[in-house]
């Protein structure tokens, strides 16, 4: 017996080091498949490392990712990680296939935006697994798709899988920044442009909207508003406040806020949004469907626009029109002096189309006092919308009917950023589609308690799975 003690230690420890290699569980979660465990387990570890834009480390989540799909079988060649700048990391990793078609490009970011712990009801850091949801910072934006993706290219290389096109993976730094800083997309565009070229791409920006529980739609996005920020400054001469002026600098820059809130920039709809209106009447209550025919008719009419009819639900309105709001404020320098100056910061999401310069000169008639200045923060990403392309539509399509019956795929233009804008400016069509069914009154990427629905991620990551299979060919 004591002659078997090293050949068992040493099967011992293959096996547990094979484990940990290809992120075996310690734990298996109570009912789940093999292949749902290895999910929730890239996931897990994909959300426990702290990826913040500005503080975290998307080098070491990136890593994390190379070192699984190497565990998997993928030559060192075939992934590559990419550190322009201390902890920022981009990954890129490739499934071979036949060659007969150009590639697909699936596309994640990897960094979140900042959570703070006294906020929130768990560790943003840690996933929580509670009443049917996974609670974390990045739980939906963009954790679930970047782990969905490494999951099944690794499912993918352990069927022997061979599509027609190469398969290509590519998780990247500073989306939630808009890649201001240059270190992701654009770095691996003006970089490595071979490694990801491809003829089209699959990212963020569209999931499945449940309504009471019901799907109702499966998004496409195929456009996206253009984010550009505003810095609003007054300056005064200041003064002991002992002695207070009307001329204030904090009071003039209120009562332009003031007169923003109150603004309302023009309905402006392009194809893409007049095919999700049309689309999405047919869910709504028979009211709101008949603002929504209003609206797309020639001769809308006003009250079924306003903001006590079809604008009062925000996400509509946001469809509908260009929005500014202010999101920052700062003034003064100590609390027994007069201010001297006076900011805020106005973010704006142009419809596409829309003159940037229009929007400055619009900000500029609404504030009405010359005294507050206004200055346009960095440069507009333009980008014209991916066509719909009736072989991605056709599978999309399809599919979806098969995963969710009562849901109809509708076209979007998102309202939010993106960086499928710098991939479609580099010629490359890109699709926001992710999969993810959420309630669609309960959105809270980058706010308290992001969360997503347990049964929605699994189901996501299957559907995706197929999908990239339906569009890759190949047996």
């Amino acid at each position: 017996m004591v002659g078997n003690v090293r050949p068992r230690l040493s099967i011992l420890l293959s096996t547990v080091l094979a484990a940990a290699l290809l992120g075996a569980p310690t734990v298996a979660a109570e009912g789940l498949s093999p292949d749902r465990q290895f999910a929730r387990d890239v996931y897990q570890e994909l959300i426990e490392i702290n990826t913040v834009t500005a503080t975290g480390d998307t080098a070491k989540a990136a890593e994390a990712m190379a070192a699984r799909l190497r565990a998997a079988g993928f030559a060192d060649g075939d992934v590559q990680v990419f550190s322009p700048a201390p902890r920022k990391g981009n990954l890129v990793a490739r499934l071979r296939g036949s060659g007969a078609r150009k590639p697909i490009l699936l596309l994640a970011h990897i960094d979140v935006v900042p959570a703070n712990r006294e906020d929130w009801s768990f560790d943003p850091f840690k996933l929580t697994e509670q009443d049917g949801y996974f609670y974390a910072r990045g739980s939906g934006d963009d954790k679930y798709m970047a782990a969905a993706f490494v999951t099944n290219l690794i499912r993918y290389k352990k069927e022997g899988y061979k599509p027609d096109r190469d398969i290509i993976l590519a998780l990247e730094t500073d989306e939630e920044i808009l890649d201001s800083n240059g270190l992701g997309i654009q770095w691996l565009l003006k970089n490595k442009r071979d490694l990801i070229d491809a003829e089209f791409a699959l990212n963020e920006g569209g999931g499945v909207g449940l309504k009471d529980g019901k799907p109702i739609r499966n998004s496409v996005q195929t456009s996206e508003k253009v984010s550009l920020s505003y810095l609003l400054e007054v300056k005064n001469r200041g003064g002991h406040s002992s002695v207070p002026v009307k001329d204030n600098a904090i009071y003039r820059l209120a009562e332009g806020l003031v007169r923003l809130s109150k603004f309302s920039f023009p309905i402006n709809l392009n194809e893409t949004t007049r095919a999700y209106f049309d689309r999405t009447a047919q869910f709504e209550s028979e009211q709101t469907a008949s603002d929504i025919r209003s609206v797309l008719s020639d001769k809308p009419d006003p009250a079924a626009m306003s903001f006590v009819r079809l604008a009062a639900n925000p996400a509509y309105n946001a469809q509908l029109r260009t929005t500014c709001v202010a999101t920052m404020l700062e003034a003064g320098h100590a609390v027994n002096a007069l201010p001297q100056l006076a900011t805020a910061k106005v973010n704006c999401r142009i419809m596409p189309g829309e003159p940037v310069d229009g929007v400055k000169a619009t900000l500029e008639r609404v504030l009405d006092d010359d005294q507050i200045k206004v200055t346009q923060m960095g440069q507009a990403v333009l980008s014209a919308p991916s066509a719909l392309h009736e072989e991605i539509m056709g599978a999309i399509d399809k599919l979806s009917h098969e995963f969710w019956p009562t849901a109809a795929v509708i076209p979007t233009m998102s309202t939010g950023a993106t960086d499928g804008s710098y991939l479609r400016n580099a010629g490359i069509p890109t699709y926001g589609h992710s999969g993810l069914a959420a309630d669609i009154t309960d959105i809270r990427a980058h706010g308290k308690d992001e969360r997503i629905l347990v049964k929605s991620f699994y189901e996501g990551e299957d559907y995706l799975y197929r999908l990239v299979k339906t569009l890759a060919g190949g047996t």
